[in-house]
Order: C-alpha cells, then structure tokens, then sequence
C-alpha cells in the first residue's frame, strides 16, 4: 500500500525535498539569515510536509487498496482498470444485442407461423354462409390479426431502418385499402365513412404508411358507437399533404391525451374497457417518427378524437435519393 502510495506522489515529493534544499541554501549563503535557526525552520516544514503526505495517505487508501498488485502509480493503474471494464461492457453489450436479435427473429418466425393458420381461417370463412356466428367469428379473427400485425411491427420497428423503401404512394389508395381491412367490424358497429380525399402522392413507406393509417383508424372504429361516422380529409397545405382522420367516438380525457404516445399506456377509457393494449399509438407514432411523419391528436371527451397527419415537404429519404 505505502509502496504504491509513494510510486503515485513520488513527483511531488521529490519537488518539496528540492524546494527544502533551494530554502535551506538560501538561508545559508544570505547573510540576513544567519540568526534564524535552520533547524527550527526545517522541522517546521517538515511535520507540515509529513502531515500533508500522512492525511492524503489515509484519505486515499481505501482507493489504492484494489490496486496494490498492480504495478505503475495509482492513475495509471486506474486507467488501465477502466479500459478493462469498458472492454468487458462493450463485449455485453454485444453478447446482449445478440439475444434481442435472436430472440427477435424467433419472434418473427412465430408471428409468421401464427399468419398460415390465419390466412386459412379466412378462406374456410368465405365458404360458411352469411350469419350471426360467421360475423363474430370475422370480429374475433380481425381482432386477432391486428394484434399479430401489432406484435410483428413492434419487432420490426427496432430494425425499421433496413426494413423500409421509400416510394410514391398513393394516400388515398392506402386509406382504401385498410378501410377494406376493417370492413367487417365496420359492418357490425354500423361505421360510415366520408372521404373527401384529394389525389395527393407522398414520398414514404407503403408497409408502414399504411401501419400507422391501421392503427388510427382501428382506434376510431373500436372507440366509436354504433352507426357513427369517420371522416376522412386528406389536401396539400403549405406544400405539405396533410391527412385528418376524425371521428364522433367516446373521446380522450384531457388528463390522459398528453400521455396517449406512451408505451403501454392505456387511459382512462382503456382501463374501464380492458379493449386497449396501449401499444398501437405508441407504435405508430415510433413508425412516423422514422419515416419524418408528425402525428398530433385532438381529443373532447364525448366529442370525437382527431388525428392529424403531416407528410414532409422534403424528408431525408428524399435527399438521400434524389427524388
């Protein structure tokens, strides 16, 4: 310990061992000095200078004691001490990226495997005549095919990155297509919808433009009463397409519409329901985010909520392209 003590301070007392020497040379070959006694004069400094060295001793000794092994003063030893660590971090950090991705791709290969027998369901559906039951059975089987798209984005989304490919699309063709989507448990609540949608093309990702678009419009499905209607506007606005979905649904509390963004959370509503996941507004928003999109919501309770979506004039997916 007192080894690497002295190997860590070694500079400074070899600077106050010169300095005595320069004081004490001084003192000697000035004649003005001779009275003064250099003995007096260099116990004085020394009990000073031990009693420095022996506080700084017992203060950092407790620091020194993991290191007294090692060889090399105390910051060198301290340095090398932190690259270790930091190596050791860095390898589990990756050894832990390793298991998200491999837990990921296991959690795709399930998603997939849960879509077969799905698709079948729906095909063995077309041939059941129309009645009651075939219709719940339609409302429970979308219910389970949005959750599944739910889960299978929510693990892309941490790689969306590599799994996007920016084009033209048409906004007015993506709203049809996930109305069509939805149009069985349109039918069962009576929804109507009124699009007043100009031919407006944005540059984006169709897959997950029409994610986001999917979760927006399943909220007003699920959150508005029987026979209710959602509008659909969609225009260019300062060189900007804008797409508005609103609907006459039950609202947001105003006390939760600051936090409807939020992973996993579900409101008010959600919770008195126990129909929310809290997961879909988060996602879409995570998604807009990515490709440069604004999502912003309005909301009076026992109103109707808004959602505003806003398409950039320039993103940098187009730069990047030259589009």
């Amino acid at each position: 310990m007192i080894r690497l003590f002295i190997r860590q301070y070694i500079s400074m007392m070899l600077f106050v061992i010169i300095l005595q020497l320069l004081l004490n040379l001084i003192l000697f070959l000035d004649k003005g000095f001779h009275d003064v006694s250099l003995l007096y004069l260099n116990i004085i400094w020394f009990t000073l200078v031990a009693g420095y060295f022996s506080l700084r001793y017992v203060k950092d000794r407790k620091m020194m004691k993991p290191y007294v092994k090692f060889k090399g003063n105390y910051f060198d030893v301290i340095h090398e001490d932190y690259k270790e660590q930091l190596a050791n971090k860095n390898a589990k950090v990756q050894e832990q990226k390793q298991i998200v991705l491999e837990r990921q791709d296991e959690l795709l290969a399930w998603v997939h495997e849960m879509k077969s027998p799905l698709t079948a369901m729906q095909l063995l559906l077309e041939k059941v005549e129309k009645s009651e039951v075939k219709e719940r059975i339609e409302n429970e089987w979308l219910r389970l095919y949005l959750l599944l798209d739910q889960q299978l984005h929510a693990t892309r989304l941490m790689t969306i990155e590599l799994d996007n490919r920016i084009e033209k699309v048409h906004v007015k063709d993506v709203l049809i297509q996930e109305i069509k989507a939805l149009r069985t448990w349109c039918f069962e609540k009576k929804i109507a919808f009124d699009l007043e949608v100009d031919d407006l093309t944005v540059h984006s990702d169709t897959k997950w433009l029409g994610f986001i678009v999917r979760q927006i419009l399943s909220n007003a499905v699920k959150y508005s009463d029987v026979g209710g209607e959602v509008r659909i506007t969609a225009h260019m606005t300062n060189e900007q397409a804008v797409l508005i979905i609103q609907d006459e649904g039950i609202g947001i509390k105003s006390e939760d519409l600051p936090r409807v963004f939020r992973k996993s959370y579900t409101g008010t509503i959600g919770r008195e329901t126990s129909a929310a996941t809290g997961m879909g507004l988060y996602l879409a928003k995570q998604a807009a985010e990515s490709l440069h999109i604004l999502l912003a919501i309005e909301s009076t309770e026992g109103v109707g909520t808004t959602v505003k979506i806003t398409f950039p004039k320039m993103n940098d997916y187009q730069k990047t392209l030259g589009m």
